[in-house]
């Protein structure tokens, strides 16, 4: 072991004695330091064995927290179709679902079956008879069915087109066939799917189921592309208002027909624009709520304009469900009722389960 003699010399100092005394030398070997743990004395053997055992602890809680992390993740990651389930073991939700649609696809379609169900509901004769679907011209009147009917110009948007005549005529006139398309007339029995904007479709995988049916109506901006699996991909009628129209054009690739909801008269001022490849003056897009497309990959022929005798008569429907009988034109929690009411009576089939 080496050590400092002398931290500095005084030149004045005559013996020249060290500063610091030397350790004295020593022929034995200095022993090695020891290390007290909980004050048990432990020596190598000991301590690489304690080593060894933190590793073992330190591999093992490792492995357990990966074990955990994988069985979260990989369910939720994972799309593989779900199997059918055991014997004596309740169907899944979707699974449920999935079979509920192929019921009513592999079944023979029977005409007038939504029709005669709507009967039975109290709030449904303004409803029974309508016709035509789509706006044809200034002076349609719609019979049958019972209850108060008007002509779709005696009120104003969205129950009518009073005050908005010069816009409709406009509109109708861009049409080269204002009422339905061809492949939609005669007596062929044909099943409907009504698919919305919510995201209630997500994760059930009907897109198959729902691409099988006849008619196939989406409502505003509901989506198609990236959603395939769970929406369908195709639309046989989109019905939308300026500010909800999709903007994407791959959205209108395999559509049928884009018909307007009149919400007021600037609406059918935007149709004629979409049709006519003329732009919207400056000053009229201020009104719209929100930025609207202004072109549509779509020909003349695929446009159409709801009949707003329709609206009208679904708000009178609305109207027995609202809180006090009050006027009704969009409220959820009537519109839930009634849609409730509509899968009792067997009109409609609940695909999802939502209410």
């Amino acid at each position: 072991m080496a050590t400092l003699s002398y931290l500095m010399e005084d030149e004045s100092r005559d013996d020249r004695s060290p500063l610091l005394l030397e350790a004295p030398a020593s022929t034995e070997p200095a022993a090695a330091p020891q290390r007290h743990l909980g004050g048990s004395h432990l020596g190598g053997s000991h301590l690489d064995t304690l080593l060894l055992s933190r590793r073992n602890n330190l591999r093992l809680s490792l492995a357990l927290l990966l074990g955990c992390y994988a069985a979260i993740l990989i369910p939720a990651y994972s799309h593989a179709d779900r199997l059918a389930p055991l014997d004596g073991q309740p169907a899944p939700p979707d699974l449920a679902l999935l079979n509920l649609s192929a019921d009513l696809l592999s079944g023979p379609c029977l005409p007038r079956w939504g029709r005669d169900r709507l009967r039975t509901l109290s709030c449904s004769g303004g409803l029974l008879g309508l016709a035509p679907v789509f706006l044809e011209g200034p002076q349609e009147e719609v019979e049958g069915g019972g209850g108060e009917r008007r002509a779709p110009w005696e009120l104003p948007p969205p129950l009518g087109l009073r005050g908005s005549e010069r816009e409709a005529a406009r509109a109708l006139a861009s049409l080269p066939r204002p009422g339905p398309p061809p492949w939609l007339q005669g007596g062929v029995c044909r099943r409907c799917v009504v698919v919305g904007s919510g995201g209630v479709l997500h994760g059930g995988h009907l897109g198959s189921s729902i691409d099988q049916y006849d008619v196939i109506i989406r409502l505003n901006a509901a989506p198609v592309g990236g959603f395939q699996r769970d929406a369908g991909s195709r639309t046989t009628i989109r019905l939308v208002y300026p500010e909800a129209a999709p903007p994407s054009p791959e959205e209108y690739r395999t559509t049928g027909l884009v018909a307007l909801v009149v919400f007021k008269s600037l609406d059918l001022d935007w149709l004629t624009s979409v049709i006519t490849k003329r732009p919207l003056s400056v000053w009229s897009k201020l009104w719209f709520w929100r930025t609207v497309v202004e072109e549509i990959p779509l020909s003349a022929e695929h446009f159409r304009i709801l009949n707003p005798e329709i609206v009208h008569q679904t708000g009178r429907a609305l109207h027995s469900y609202a809180p006090g009988g009050g006027t009704v034109v969009h409220d959820i929690g009537s519109e839930k009722l009634f849609l409730r009411d509509l899968v009792s009576s067997g009109a409609v089939t609940d695909l999802t389960g939502a209410l």
